[in-house]
């Protein structure tokens, strides 16, 4: 299928990679049909990826996988959370939003509200966890960059 996007302009895209939320995510509960995209000859474990709304073109969230920033980073998440997704014995993928302002010294990470997606059923949610030890905005530039120099984000 083809797919317009704000960033990335009109690709091709196979319409089985489709995400659904079923609740939306925070803010825009409207939005439930997503891609991750991401540049296929950038495609480290350091990448930035975009989730990319399938019901409006203007609208891409950057993630990353949190465990770049924050190895230890384990929140706790309901099962029920889960099970609405598929099964609890399935694989699945976390991603946080990454904010990435003109400064990027500046750059944060949302640890409070992670992105979780049941690579089986390309079922996601976003939820909020109850650790207080997780901040909405987490400073990340210089830990990414420290990382990068040593070649830390390659697995």
């Amino acid at each position: 299928m083809k797919l317009r996007t704000r960033i990335f302009g009109e690709i091709e895209i196979d319409e089985s990679k489709k995400l659904v939320f079923e609740q939306g995510i925070i803010g825009y509960p409207d939005f439930r049909e997503f891609f991750l995209l991401y540049d296929i000859e950038k495609e480290s474990k350091g990448a930035i990826h975009w989730l990319q709304s399938a019901d409006d073109e203007c609208f891409a969230l950057p993630v990353i996988d949190p465990l770049i920033i924050r190895p230890d980073y384990d929140p706790t998440i309901e099962d029920e959370l889960l099970t609405s997704l598929g099964k609890l014995d399935d694989e699945y993928a976390v991603f946080t939003t990454i904010r990435v302002p003109s400064d990027i010294t500046q750059m944060t990470i949302n640890l409070k509200a992670p992105i979780v997606i049941n690579v089986t059923t390309q079922k996601g949610c976003q939820v909020i966890v109850e650790e207080s030890s997780y901040a909405v905005r987490v400073p990340v530039y210089d830990l990414l960059k420290s990382r990068m120099e040593k070649g830390e984000t390659e697995k």
